[in-house]
């Protein structure tokens, strides 16, 4: 690889950080790791082509232009974190995946058996997430801190709330909605 490609993937890594929270390729990895996939399999859940897949995870292409497809990669992403802390079975786990291969999108906020609570309601990580989601499809993360260093002097909550939700995590998200909550 040359200095120019070089330069360019490593724009396009950068990139990725600000839209996705970390450079694809660390994200995807992860997903297969977590979930015990391989980079077809993964491509075929996200409604990916394999060749796609590989130049998002190399730094080749930067941005994932489907929406659906991103809310896919989320959709994956808490999975795998359930997985992870044993709230759902591996069995389980390749079901979801069919129901998120399957999914054409929209808000994550609709409604489902995997996105609920036992009442009914969406659980406070799905609604961080949609709230995250919103924020990030509106400005990167650079811009939303940028924002938020403008507001602190005179608004420091709004400040907090930008960057918690728009560049933070979403564990530290969901605990600052729910210290908020009473």
């Amino acid at each position: 690889m040359d200095a120019a490609q070089q330069e360019t993937t490593a724009r396009a890594r950068e990139l990725q950080r600000s839209w996705y929270g970390e450079p694809l390729g660390a994200l995807f990895r992860r997903l297969i790791d977590d979930l015990g996939l391989n980079q077809a399999r993964l491509a075929a859940v996200l409604g990916l082509s394999a060749p796609m897949l590989s130049q998002l995870m190399s730094g080749q292409r930067a941005k994932i232009g489907n929406p659906a497809v991103v809310q896919r990669v989320q959709a994956l992403q808490e999975l795998a974190s359930l997985v992870s802390d044993g709230s759902v079975s591996a069995a389980e786990a390749t079901d979801r995946m069919e129901e998120i291969k399957k999914s054409q999108g929209g808000s994550v906020l609709t409604a489902n058996s995997q996105t609920t609570n036992s009442s009914g309601a969406p659980t406070v990580r799905r609604v961080v997430r949609e709230i995250q989601s919103l924020l990030r499809s509106v400005a990167a993360a650079g811009d939303i801190i940028d924002a938020a260093d403008s507001l602190a002097p005179s608004h420091p909550e709004l400040a907090e709330f930008l960057r918690v939700y728009g560049a933070g995590r979403t564990a530290d998200a969901v605990a600052h909605y729910e210290s908020h909550q009473n």
